[in-house]
Formats: C-alpha cells, sequence, structure tokens
C-alpha cells in the first residue's frame, strides 16, 4: 500500500521562504515515514521545494499544515478526496482545531503521532469500520478514535509519547529543490520534546499532552543518529534544548567526538551557565536561537515572558559571542505594553547589543493559546481568515496602544531597518562570530524581505476564500 505525505505551505508565505538564503527542512512527515510499517510504501511531497500533484492515486494521503497554511491544506486535500484518496490530516492546526479539520478529512490525527499513526494505517488496511462516537483503541494508553457524524475520525491519544526507541527519521524523502537547490542540511533530529515555561501565545503546551513534563530522549541514541548522519551541519528541532541543564550537557559530551556543527533553541534561562556554553561550543554548537520577543520588559511580564530580562540581552550575547556561538532571536511586536516607539527601540538595541540574527514578526494569537481566548473575549479579534495568522502579512488583532496599521507599518520598517546592508555591518563587527556562514546568512534574510514585501503586497490586491 502506498501512502504519501505532504508538508503544505501557505502560498502567501511560499515565496519568501522559497527566497532563503539557508534554510532547514522540516522534521514531521520524515519522522512519520520512519513509524510507518514496512509494508507501506512512503513517499514525501514538501511544497518548499516541489509541487504537489493531487492527480495521483495513493491509498492514503497525509498532509501536515500549521495554522496559515490550514486553508490550502484544505484545498489539497478536496482535490484528492475528488479523485478518491482517502486523507488523513495532522500537525499543530490538526490539534488546535480538529473539528474544523474533520470537515475536509476523512481522519485527523490529534496531538504527537507516535501513538497513533500505526493504528491509523492498520484501519486503512483492514478497512475498520467504527460507530458513530468515541472508542477506546489502546486501554493500556487511552488512545481512541472519535467517529463524527460526516463520518470523519478523530485519533487521539492522551497520554504522551515515549522518545525511547524513537526511529531516525526518513532523511531519504527530504529531496533538494527551489532556486538555490539544496537544503543547509537535511540532518533535522530530535532529542527533547516539551518546554517548561507556558508563554501567553505560545501553542507548545496546547500541542503536547504535559508539555511542561519535558521528555528525552537517551543521549546514546541521540548521539548514534547523529553518527548516522552524513552531512556535517544538524538543525535540533527541540522546542528548548537546554531546558534540563543535566541532560544537556550530557548530550553535548556524546556530541563532542563526532566532530558536527550543529544550531537548535532554547531560551534565555538555560543559558546563564558557563560550563552550558563551553560544553555546546566544544560539541560543535555554531547557534542558537532565542525567543527575546521584545526589549520592553513590561511586554515580555504581560506575555508571560518574565524570565527574559532586557537588562542582561548585553552581557548574554558577548557570553554567546565569546564562546563562537552565534544568536538567532526571535523578535514579536503587537503585545499589549507595545507603544509606538518600540521599533525604533528594537532596531537600536539589537545594533547595540550586536545580535547575529533575527526573525522579526508580528505576535499572532493561534487558537487555543490564552493569547487568543483573551483577545476573542474582549472582542479584538479583528481577522478570522487563518492565511493571515503567518505572523508576517497582517495584523489579526486590535493592538492596545496604536492601529493595525501602525503596527504593520512598524514592523515592516524595523525589519527592513535590522536588514540593511549598514546595520547588518555594525552588528557584525560587534559579534565578530562566525563570519564566514553568518555573513550569507544576513544576506539571505535581506533577499527573502523583498519576496516577503512583495507577497505582502500582491495579497492585498486580491480578496481572501
Amino acid at each position: 500500500m502506498h501512502v504519501h505525505l505532504v508538508t503544505a505551505e501557505d502560498p502567501l508565505t511560499l515565496h519568501a521562504r522559497a527566497r532563503e538564503l539557508i534554510r532547514f527542512p522540516q522534521l514531521t512527515m520524515p519522522l512519520l515515514a520512519a513509524l510507518t510499517p514496512e509494508n507501506w510504501t512512503v513517499t514525501h511531497t514538501d511544497e518548499i521545494t516541489h509541487t504537489v500533484d493531487t492527480g495521483q492515486r495513493y491509498d492514503l494521503v497525509g498532509i501536515t499544515a500549521a495554522t496559515p497554511g490550514a486553508p490550502h491544506a484544505y484545498e489539497l486535500a478536496d482535490a484528492f478526496r475528488a479523485n478518491g484518496v482517502p486523507v488523513a490530516m495532522g500537525g499543530p492546526h490538526a490539534t488546535l482545531m480538529p473539528l474544523e479539520v474533520a470537515k475536509f478529512a476523512d481522519i485527523v490525527v490529534v496531538g504527537e503521532a507516535e501513538t497513533v499513526w500505526p493504528r491509523v494505517l492498520r484501519d486503512i488496511e483492514q478497512e475498520a469500520r467504527y460507530t458513530v462516537g468515541r472508542h477506546v483503541i489502546d486501554e493500556a494508553t487511552g488512545a481512541n478514535v472519535e467517529v463524527l457524524p460526516n463520518g470523519a475520525k478523530v485519533y487521539r491519544c492522551p497520554q504522551p509519547a515515549s522518545l525511547v526507541g524513537l526511529p531516525a527519521a526518513r532523511r531519504d524523502l527530504i529531496r533538494h529543490g527551489g532556486w538555490n537547490r539544496r537544503w543547509a542540511t537535511s540532518g533535522a533530529i530530535i532529542a527533547t520534546r516539551g518546554c517548561p515555561h507556558r508563554c501567553d501565545y505560545c501553542t507548545i503546551p496546547v500541542l503536547y499532552p504535559e508539555a511542561r513534563q519535558m521528555r528525552f530522549r537517551p543521549v546514546e541514541e541521540v548521539a548514534a543518529e547523529v553518527a548516522a548522519i552524513p552531512d556535517k551541519g544538524i538543525v535540533f528541532w527541540d522546542d528548548n534544548i537546554g531546558a534540563n541543564p543535566r541532560y544537556a550537557k550530557a548530550l553535548f559530551r556524546a556530541l563532542r567526538p563526532l566532530d558536527k556543527w550543529w544550531t537548535s533553541q532554547t531560551t534565555m534561562a538555560s543559558v546563564r551557565d558557563d560550563e552550558f556554553l563551553r560544553l555546546a561550543a566544544e560539541s560543535g554548537c555554531k547557534a542558537l536561537f532565542l525567543g527575546l520577543e521584545s526589549v520592553s520588559q513590561e511586554s515580555l511580564a504581560g506575555a508571560h515572558k518574565a524570565h527574559n530580562r532586557v537588562s542582561e540581552y548585553k552581557l548574554l550575547l558577548k557570553r554567546f559571542h565569546a564562546h563562537g556561538i552565534a544568536v538567532q532571536a526571535g523578535i514579536m511586536f503587537g503585545f499589549d505594553n507595545d507603544t509606538r516607539d518600540i521599533f525604533a527601540r528594537t532596531v537600536d538595541v539589537m545594533g547595540e547589543i550586536g545580535l547575529d540574527n533575527a526573525t522579526i514578526s508580528l505576535m499572532v494569537p493561534y487558537p487555543g493559546t490564552p493569547a487568543y481566548t483573551r483577545l476573542q473575549a474582549a472582542g479584538r479579534i479583528v481577522d478570522h481568515d487563518w492565511r493571515h495568522y503567518n505572523g508576517k502579512t497582517h495584523v489579526v488583532h486590535r493592538p492596545l496602544l496604536m492601529a493595525p496599521d501602525e503596527l504593520l507599518a512598524g514592523y515592516e520598517w524595523a525589519k527592513t531597518q535590522f536588514y540593511r546592508p549598514q546595520h547588518i555591518i555594525k552588528r557584525l563587527l560587534k559579534s565578530r562570530t562566525g563570519l564566514w556562514w553568518n555573513v550569507p546568512r544576513n544576506v539571505g534574510y535581506m533577499r527573502g524581505l523583498t519576496g516577503e514585501v512583495r507577497s505582502r503586497a500582491e495579497m492585498h490586491q486580491r480578496p481572501g476564500p
């Protein structure tokens, strides 16, 4: 039997992402393929690099999509189902909005797939029939399938998946393509899952059962998989690789003799430890993503991210750079305490501290998060088109201290200022970290802005679905 897996991408942001000079593949579908029984043939299309052929016939199509890609994923599902191909949908949006997704798919997988995906495929093979209602399919884990009145099946498991014995992702399914032909690496992997923090806007506590209870792959299993990856570079798609310093340090020690370069993401709370930074650098860490989010301490407190302290930004950047580790910061605009001066303040601060790179976005209140619940109750959600929940092209809520148009204009100004050649030079002269790859990375972001701004302009010229 043949299952085709699709990593769906919102067309409104596809052009910007496809133009990035340095880019990493998503891990969801290559990992799902590894969890698929051997009697199934598995193929994969990632829309960043290739176009989905909806005219092909399969025994099952599986689609994963984040919230902004959901409407496009529905279009793909409609096209496959019109040809008699059953469709299963999972991923972030399916977990956040399963009943909506069930209107467009035959099968919905909520949450982590490890515990239910093999059962989904077995039910397909055996043409299993269930009556309307909820049925327990595994007494040990509580996994269940709910059949809705329209016939769609929703598979869930309340028990977190174990990361012990996790199979290696099917990296042979990660195909190159696009204008720059190659991914930065096909060596995508996870070592941990979850995050102890509960930021107001974050979907992690919604996506994973008991997300605050961190889960860890055995260090020896991670090291063995990394050693088997032929690529020099590795990206750990962990939510917070430094959440448990003891585990992180053990992992870094195991990675040290493998002679790899790697990157991941963590938080400020986990990098105030010199030994952490030293071991990370010795093990090949070249960059870490940190959700700094704001230069306003009031905004951070309002978003339940007070573990970030703006007064420490400059010192922490110096410590990273002293170990040869670059910092990619997440920056958001649109918090309730943001005033009109937040844009210029952010650009100035990030220049002064020598920030290497930044992913700059609009704050998005994703469904199911505390931010969405609060803003919806206050009548401040002004846009319900999921395509616009990409943090790039639309303001979807009404800010408190400025107009939506002011927020959008300020965000775009700040981003273009941050990636002006003069600002890049200023920042990197302070950082002096990995210039041989840091300079091209900044240039790649600068080039990507052109496509992103063009996509936004084109999008405003045509109505939504």
